[in-house]
Parts: structure tokens; C-alpha cells; sequence
């Protein structure tokens, strides 16, 4: 449940930038977004609050979503390694995983142990491609929206570096174990590895974290300061960007370890968090 906020402590928030993330924060089980939620951005940004979209989506999937809460800054897609301003369609950031990198986590996913428990996602020039359509691949498409490309041998298509490497398995024992120990394997100064829902493993660019990407549009964009920022997030790819943040908030649906590093615990994305957010902390 939300804790209170006292009104001098209200009063104190220079709020000027609104980052949200997309899945378990304004968008749940619907795969839209409530009215009351697009209500509550409306209202921000009338009172002068930009808005901006940070995802673990592909930058074509995050589209729908930044035109419905009417945007107009770059989206941070990928966990911020893909930046782009729909209006200009200027990429301000790339950072994508080495070809040796993505063939070294290739090998591991597709080892006897793991084959045909992972359903493996390789998204190269904002495009998917996977080996094949798994049950997996297919509800994930139809949630975000897009097409993937089933190719067979992944490597093939290793000619361009990708922004992104996932795997997904519906058993999150097996995503758990696969997070564990690749991060025995690989330091951050190799990879940054997350899991951005309970059933996602990914991989991205040592450089890439929605902190950062935060940090690259409030800072280098905007000339904003982390003070003028408030995030809103629910899972374990938030945690930086929360961190960041002047306020983050954390979604009642988050795991515990991403609700306790929140200064500000909202409802649900069921129960439209983020538009309770924003009535208690900005309007």
C-alpha cells in the first residue's frame, strides 16, 4: 500500500520529468492503458511535466504507448541501449551486445541442459528473430505486437550486433538459474543482465541500464538534474532507474527487493498505481 507524504515534503518535489515504464506499471494484464492512468499523465502535463516512456520493449512495440500518454520526447527502448525521437526519428543512443558476446550466449542457451526449455530472442535493427515460433514467442509477439523473424541457426543473422539477447521460459526456476549463474560468469563490465518480468531473461550492453538512459535524456537532452525527475517502475530492470531518480516510486505489484529501494509505494497496476502516484505526489 501507498505511504503518506507530508505536504511540506510534497511541496519540496521540483518535479519536471515523468519516466514510466510500460509492462506492470501502466500497462497490465489488459495490455492497455486505463483511462484513469491516461487522465492522470493529461493532467501532468498540463501543468508543465514532461512524459517519457523507458521500456524493456522493442522501440517499435513502445510506439503505441508513447503516442497514447502524448509524448514528445525520444523513447528509451531496449533498457535505454536504443534512444529515438519518434517526431524526428533521430537515434540519440545505440549500444548494442558484441557478435563474440551474443555467440557465447548463444552457445550456453542452446547447451543440452537448456534447449528446448528457452525460447531464445535475438532483436537486431529493431527487428525479432528466433530460431522458431515457440508457444512462448508467440504470446510475447502478440503482447508487444510485432512479427518475429524465425530463421533457424541464430547465427546467421550475427553479421549485425544485436540490441538486445532474451530468453524467455514460462518455468521462472529455470530463468532464475539462468541469472544466477550468468552473472557468475559475465562482471557488469561485460554484460548488463536482468530479468525485466519473472519469466525474461535479458542481456544488453554493459553501458545499458534505464538509470542511465534516464540520466542521458533528463541530463543531456533536457538539462534537467536527477532532482527533477520521478520514475515509476515495477520490476527488476527499474531498479536503476528508480535509484536515479530525484522520487521513485515502485508499483505495488513489484517484487519486495524493487519495492524497498523506492522512496514511495503505489497501488497496483490493476488497481491504476500510477494515476494514484500522481494525484498524491505531483497534483
Amino acid at each position: 500500500m501507498s505511504q503518506s507524504l507530508e505536504p511540506q515534503e510534497r511541496d519540496s518535489l521540483d518535479i519536471q520529468l515523468l519516466v514510466l515504464d510500460i509492462d506492470g506499471t501502466i500497462a497490465g494484464e489488459t495490455n492497455t492503458i486505463t483511462e484513469p492512468v491516461k487522465q492522470a499523465i493529461r493532467r501532468v502535463q498540463t501543468k508543465g511535466i514532461q512524459v517519457a516512456i523507458a521500456t524493456g520493449r522493442m522501440y517499435c512495440s513502445a510506439l503505441r504507448f508513447h503516442r497514447q500518454v502524448g509524448s514528445t520526447l525520444p523513447i528509451l527502448a531496449y533498457q535505454g541501449a536504443w534512444i529515438q525521437d519518434p517526431a524526428t526519428e533521430t537515434i540519440h543512443r545505440h549500444l548494442s551486445v558484441s557478435r563474440a558476446r551474443a555467440e557465447q550466449l548463444l552457445d550456453y542457451f542452446e547447451s543440452d541442459m537448456l534447449r528446448s526449455q528457452l525460447s531464445v530472442h535475438f532483436y537486431i535493427n529493431d527487428q525479432l528473430y528466433v530460431r522458431e515460433m515457440t508457444p512462448e514467442t508467440q504470446r510475447y509477439a502478440q503482447r508487444a505486437d510485432i512479427q518475429p523473424l524465425s530463421v533457424g541457426d541464430l547465427r546467421q543473422v550475427l553479421t549485425n550486433e544485436p540490441t538486445k539477447v532474451l530468453a524467455l521460459c514460462q518455468d521462472t526456476t529455470v530463468i532464475d538459474q539462468l541469472f544466477s549463474r550468468l552473472r557468475q560468469q559475465y562482471t557488469p563490465a561485460e554484460l548488463y543482465l536482468t530479468k525485466s518480468v519473472a519469466t525474461f531473461f535479458e542481456a544488453t550492453n554493459p553501458l545499458v541500464n534505464k538509470g542511465e538512459a534516464v540520466r542521458y535524456l533528463a541530463e543531456n537532452l533536457l538539462g534537467l538534474s536527477a532532482q527533477n525527475v520521478m520514475a515509476i517502475g515495477d520490476n527488476f530492470n527499474d531498479i536503476e532507474m528508480l535509484d536515479y531518480a530525484g522520487f521513485g516510486v515502485a508499483m505495488g505489484n513489484a517484487p519486495l527487493e524493487v519495492q524497498a529501494i523506492a522512496q514511495w509505494v503505489a497501488p497496483s497496476v490493476e488497481q491504476d498505481g500510477v494515476a494514484t502516484a500522481i494525484e498524491a505526489l505531483i497534483l
